[in-house]
């Protein structure tokens, strides 16, 4: 089974490579997310032609950023930092109140009246949740470009879907691991007292 049809559309170089890069390192990391995933956003920024792209998590009413990339000279963001979840564009695609794919994001009338509280604009916009086995909501896989884009590809929501489900499989699979490590920790008999 592929999940590149199942998603209903045939696979192109880039989620290809993106496919390549995220499962071929899956076993080698300790990490949720683990040291391919800068190569992919850099891919993924590329391909589309954006501004920046990053991955967020929701944690403790926050949006974290985990991992960005940035065009060089554009880096407005970075990994680390965080605002209030509520007031993101992130949990606004999460709930519906903003749109999965905005080729221009000022003819969107609740985008509209964000855009003035920002310090930076936001042309095109394309954003799709992070989605765990269990259901919970892990964060967002998002990119922008500063101006609407000429050609904006409808596509590349596809690809950033598929990217989401690769990295929140990933993510998957980093906490069984670490739920078995801890429950192995948990068995280990302890060493008789010297006392």
């Amino acid at each position: 089974m592929n999940p590149l049809h199942d998603l209903g559309y045939e696979p192109d170089d880039l989620e290809v490579k993106v496919s390549e890069l995220m499962v071929a390192t899956s076993d080698e990391s300790d990490r949720e997310i683990d040291d391919a995933v800068p190569e992919v956003l850099k891919l993924l920024r590329e391909k589309m032609k954006m501004d920046v792209v990053f991955v967020s998590e929701f944690t403790n009413g926050k949006r974290v950023f985990r991992y960005v990339d940035s065009e060089p000279g554009k880096e407005i963001i970075s990994a680390g930092g965080s605002d209030p979840l509520e007031e993101s564009w992130c949990q606004r695609v999460v709930d519906g109140r903003l749109p999965q794919y905005m080729p221009n994001a000022a003819n969107d009338p609740a985008a509209s009246i964000l855009l003035q509280k920002l310090p930076f604009n936001i042309g095109t916009h394309i954003s799709t949740p992070i989605v765990l086995r269990d259901g919970e909501v892990y964060g967002t896989l998002c990119s922008f470009s500063f101006a609407p884009l000429d050609n904006p590809n409808p596509n590349d929501l596809k690809n950033l879907r598929f990217t989401a489900q690769l990295t929140a499989q990933k993510i998957d699979r980093h906490r069984d691991q670490q739920r078995a490590n801890d429950s192995q920790w948990a068995l280990e008999p302890l060493a008789p007292s010297k006392f």
